[in-house]
């Protein structure tokens, strides 16, 4: 239940805060040159619009650059400005002091093994959601 309760106040966080999200698009855009506002979406698990909202927020600030996708003419490719950098690492500051603030009291072995754990946890779905792709799917629409 813990894990649910945590996961939902992230996601309220994340609709409410322009900050959050702005932060979860920077980070998909920090190590790549360009990507495709459907990928951002496929990354973040989130609807399309929200995306292209997003991406158009973050252009006009200046924090991304949108450029034509040479290989698909129906899409564009998204990359990190000078200036997006920037903001990503003050979001990240941000993050890091309230995080800090939640775990004032803990004791350090605490929060290495919180941390391991939720490393753990990643690991785990991360295959999982591997083994679920590798998996054929039954097309109901088929028959014998």
């Amino acid at each position: 239940m813990a894990l649910f309760t945590t996961k939902a106040g992230l996601d309220r966080a994340r609709r409410r805060s322009k900050g959050a999200s702005a932060l979860a698009v920077l980070q998909v855009l920090e190590h790549r040159d360009g990507v495709r506002p459907s990928e951002i979406a496929a990354t973040l698990q989130v609807h399309a619009s929200f995306v292209t909202r997003q991406v158009q927020e973050l252009e006009e600030a200046g924090l991304v650059a949108v450029r034509a996708d040479g290989a698909d003419g129906r899409s564009c490719l998204v990359a990190l400005t000078a200036p997006g950098q920037q903001e990503l690492q003050r979001l990240r500051e941000i993050g890091l002091a309230r995080f800090a603030s939640f775990v004032a009291d803990w004791d350090a072995t605490e929060v290495r093994e919180l941390t391991r754990l939720l490393t753990k946890l990643e690991v785990s779905k991360a295959a999982v959601g591997q083994q679920e792709r590798g998996t054929a799917r039954p097309n109901w629409r088929q028959r014998p």
